[in-house]
C-alpha cells in the first residue's frame, strides 16, 4: 500500500472516531434538558422535507435514464436522407 493511501485511511478513521464519540457525547449529556414541541416539529419537518427532496432526485435520476435523456447527443445531418 502506498503512502496516500494510508494516510488518508488514517485521517478518515480518525473523524470516523471523532465523529463516534461526538454523537455519544451528545447522546449522554442527560435527561434534564427539555425538548420543546416546536422542536420536535420542526426536526420532523426538516427530515420530511430532505427525504422529499432526496427521494424526488432519485426518481429524476431514473426517469431521465429510463427515457434516453443521458445519451449523448448525436449530430443530425440535414442533407442525409433520415431512412439511410
Amino acid at each position: 500500500m502506498r503512502i496516500g493511501t494510508m494516510l488518508l485511511t488514517v485521517i478518515l478513521l480518525v473523524l470516523l472516531g471523532a465523529s463516534a464519540w461526538f454523537a455519544y457525547d451528545g447522546l449522554t449529556v442527560g435527561d434534564e434538558t427539555p425538548v420543546s414541541n416546536h422542536a420536535y416539529i420542526a426536526m420532523g419537518l426538516g427530515i420530511f422535507f430532505s427525504l422529499l427532496i432526496g427521494v424526488g432526485l432519485m426518481v429524476l435520476l431514473f426517469y431521465s435514464s429510463r427515457r434516453g435523456y443521458d445519451e449523448p447527443p448525436k449530430l443530425i445531418d440535414e442533407n442525409k436522407d433520415p431512412l439511410e
